[in-house]
């Protein structure tokens, strides 16, 4: 019997296979390496076009002439070459990747080591270098070493102020950011059902801080029907006995709100351990929880008062600031004081849209606290979104309260 990577690849753990890629994608930066590397290459036909993506998003608008450049040349390039395009203000890859384009049982490769994200949805997903992406760009295809599986077992319900977020940063303090390297996650158990599918998505978000390939959950009728309402028809998938590497059990009841602290991932306190941190910006937005219902949660805590931080907020993407607008949570968080960004990866790499300057503190809902990471001589806090909130309206690390 086997494990989902195992099922997907169609081979035991620790052996290699080539394999057909369904889709493919590169983002702005790392598209303008592999249009490099297919010039080095000489490709001039790409083997499957209608798999492939290039998706602008980690600085966008551009930020200096170089930028805008390189930008030009990368959509030039996809209108030659028939790769489907999401321009600026389209939203992060991971998640514009995740709004009906991603199935399960798929093989996706992304040009970002964030990739492993769309395992939400029962897919083999992990993140390669822009050169390997070139290969599959030209050839349609990769070879992988099967990755033996961690079984993370999930039981009970989250209570409280407690979000995903927090269960995630539980998961990586437990392996530690080297204890996954080459593994896949799979995420089972009775309380895996109970996580929404923004939230599965943020759990599978963070399995490379541990070092992970992929990180997975099983199709079940939530990702049927969050397929369904992107007009994709799915089954569920079936867990097996299998092999498991090891084991970790956590029960999701006992998850607190949580805050990683400078300068690792790995390295988590309990939020009211490190309450009263002086902050100078709060961010809310990334590939780990920059999605709807990340929004409304922040939301529902800011309503109707006024943040006392410099606080950004940025879409995931352009379908969830709609859906933003729509429901009056945009409003919501404009009222409060808040700076609304394009969709994006806005400060999180440091590039621009947010940059701290020397000796900063910035609580951030992204998934690296790594220094310098956002600008040199910052530090970065991580948190879930009511975490961040509360911190917003006090202007320091606060516990948030059940809202």
């Amino acid at each position: 019997m086997s494990t989902l990577s195992e099922r997907i690849l169609g081979a035991p753990a620790g052996t290699y296979v080539d394999r057909e890629v369904d889709l493919a994608f590169a983002h702005d930066g790392t598209g303008i390496l592999t249009r490099e590397a297919l010039r080095e290459m000489a490709v001039e036909r790409l083997a499957h076009p209608d798999r492939l993506r290039l998706i602008f998003d980690h600085i966008v608008p551009a930020n200096t002439g170089t930028t805008a450049t390189l930008q030009a040349e990368l959509r030039e390039y996809a209108r030659s070459s028939g790769v489907a395009l999401s321009d600026v203000g389209g939203g992060i890859c991971h998640q514009v990747m995740g709004e009906g384009l991603v199935r399960p049982g798929m093989v996706v490769v992304g040009a970002d080591s964030h990739t492993c994200t769309l395992g939400a949805f029962g897919a083999f997903a992990t993140g390669m270098g822009a050169t390997d992406m070139a290969a599959i760009w030209a050839s349609g295809a990769t070879w992988f070493r099967v990755p033996e599986t961690i079984a993370l077992w999930l039981s009970g319900r989250l209570t409280g102020a407690a979000e995903p977020k927090d269960v995630a940063l539980t998961y990586v303090a437990k392996l530690g950011m080297e204890g996954a390297t080459y593994r896949a996650l799979e995420f089972v158990g009775d309380g895996a059902a109970g996580i929404s599918m923004d939230g599965r998505l943020t759990l599978c978000n963070m399995a490379v801080e541990t070092g992970a390939k992929a990180g997975m959950f099983y199709t079940d009728e939530a990702t049927v029907r969050y397929l369904a309402e992107h007009g994709v028809s799915a089954s569920p998938e079936t867990l097996e006995d299998c092999r498991y590497e090891r084991e970790v059990d956590i029960d999701l009841s006992d998850v607190v709100p949580l805050v990683a602290v400078p300068h690792r991932v790995d390295t988590v306190r309990e939020v009211e351990e490190v309450a009263g941190t002086h902050l100078d910006q709060v961010f809310l937005g990334t590939c780990t929880n920059g999605r709807y219902e990340d929004l409304a949660r922040f939301a529902r805590v800011v309503r109707g008062k006024k943040v006392a931080v410099r606080t950004l907020v940025v879409p995931a993407s352009r379908a969830v600031l709609a859906r933003a607008i729509a429901t009056g949570v945009l409003a919501d968080i404009v009222d409060a004081g808040c700076a609304v960004v394009t969709p994006g990866c806005g400060p999180c790499l440091g590039a621009h849209a947010g940059v701290l300057g020397e000796g900063e503190v910035c609580l951030s809902t992204a998934n690296r606290n790594f220094k310098n990471r956002m600008g040199v001589g910052g530090e970065i806090y991580l948190s879930s979104a009511a975490t961040a909130a509360a911190s917003a309206l006090a202007g320091e690390i606060a516990v948030p309260e059940v809202v």
